[in-house]
């Protein structure tokens, strides 16, 4: 997939998931994805190379990093919980939605009882 398809590929895909919000903390050009307050994707670029962030657990980022090789320790992120996915070959659409809605996953798994409760009535209301 080229950068361009994944960025709109996770966009899309991190819009539809139950109460996430988008803002710009960073610059206009910055989307940063966000859960009850809790960032789990941000889309950017460096250097002209454009790529998105997503939260990961540490071993399932260590094993993508040495399957795929456009896929890297989170670039400005804590290295082991983030990943960044850049343009490749070996990325698919299948591959980014499951690591999108996994991201979003493991920060929902973090929220409070009182917001995971929030989230509950959210998504049974969809």
């Amino acid at each position: 997939m080229t950068a361009d398809e994944i960025q709109k590929l996770a966009s899309e895909v991190a819009k539809k998931l139950p109460l996430t919000e988008v803002s710009y903390p960073f610059g206009d050009d910055i989307p940063v994805f966000k859960v009850m307050d809790k960032m789990f994707m941000l889309s950017s670029s460096l250097q002209g190379k454009k790529f998105i962030n997503l939260k990961c657990e540490p071993q399932h980022s260590e094993m993508l990093r040495d399957i795929y090789e456009s896929i890297h320790t989170g670039y400005h992120m804590n290295k082991r919980h983030w990943i960044s996915i850049y343009e490749g070959d070996q990325i698919n659409q299948d591959l980014l939605t499951d690591l999108v809605q996994s991201s979003y996953e493991l920060v929902t798994q973090k929220l409070t009882k009182a917001q995971k409760n929030t989230l509950k009535i959210a998504t049974a209301l969809e």
